[in-house]
């Protein structure tokens, strides 16, 4: 396998993909009355229930008593929005195959599509997310960090992270169904694991070093810094995890191309 092999894959496909992408989306919001402007209201829905929940009724604070509810309602947010991003991706991807039995069974279909289609609509609705927490920083705040367009290279690694358990999960989700049925629960664990609620500060030093082995604290508190704080991401641990999701992404295409010739014998 060449090493950029799926990046090429994609860009062949790249018509097939866009097309795949929008009718993704579309299906989801297919026979309502307001469409894919809910993928717009929803968040903004979350936005205020989150707000109104931990800072009013728990009365929760960020980092201090003195920070204000924006400030962790936005936090919070952010973090949501980053690990949303992973879970959305990893919760459909074993029953990617599954559920498209006649691409595999009846026509000549390039398959390591169906992952960067979940992994496209997955960021559609981050980005729609996105809007809606600078919306409300901006307004909340009166100006937006110039550091926040880089949220978009900050997620460039996770994104090819998602992509490599994405493929994985795609493969063995089609041997072992039983992965679907866990993913949930594994998605839920993995939100509590990381620093959506809850800044890697406030966990004690000997705790903190097994919250920084989990990957998505990593780009959970990056997009903060960025979006929130307004300082520079920390290059060097981005390089590193540019290189790891790099290798997932490989690995896991590699993974799948190979044993993709067994999913006709098994569905």
């Amino acid at each position: 396998m060449r090493p950029f092999a799926f990046v090429n894959s994609a860009w062949q496909q790249r018509m097939l993909l866009s097309d795949l992408v929008r009718r993704d989306i579309a299906s989801r919001y297919r026979g309502s009355a307001f469409g894919v402007l809910w993928s717009l209201l929803t968040p903004m829905l979350m936005l205020a229930i989150y707000t109104f929940v931990f800072s009013v009724i728990f009365k929760a604070r960020w980092d201090s008593a003195d920070a204000s509810r924006i400030y962790f309602a936005t936090n919070l947010f952010a973090g949501m929005i980053v690990h949303g991003l992973l879970a959305e991706c990893l919760q459909r991807a074993p029953l990617l195959i599954l559920q498209n039995v006649n691409y595999v069974k009846r026509v000549v279909f390039p398959l390591e599509l169906l992952c960067w289609v979940s992994l496209g609509s997955a960021l559609f609705h981050a980005l729609i997310s996105l809007i809606v927490l600078l919306l409300f920083f901006l307004i909340s705040n009166g100006y937006l960090p110039l550091t926040a367009p880089l949220v978009l290279l900050i997620w460039l690694p996770l994104a090819l992270l998602t992509l490599g358990l994405s493929w994985l999960l795609a493969s063995l989700g089609v041997f072992l169904r039983d992965i679907s049925q866990i993913m949930g629960s594994v998605t839920t664990i993995l939100m509590f694991l990381s620093p959506v609620f809850y800044p890697a500060t406030a966990l004690p030093e000997s705790f903190r070093t097994l919250l920084y082995l989990n990957p998505l604290t990593f780009f959970i508190e990056q997009t903060r810094n960025v979006l929130i704080i307004g300082i520079a991401p920390n290059w060097s641990q981005w390089l590193l995890a540019l290189a790891l999701g790099m290798m997932i992404a490989m690995a896991g295409f590699a993974w799948f191309q190979k044993s993709r010739r067994g999913f006709a014998d098994v569905l």
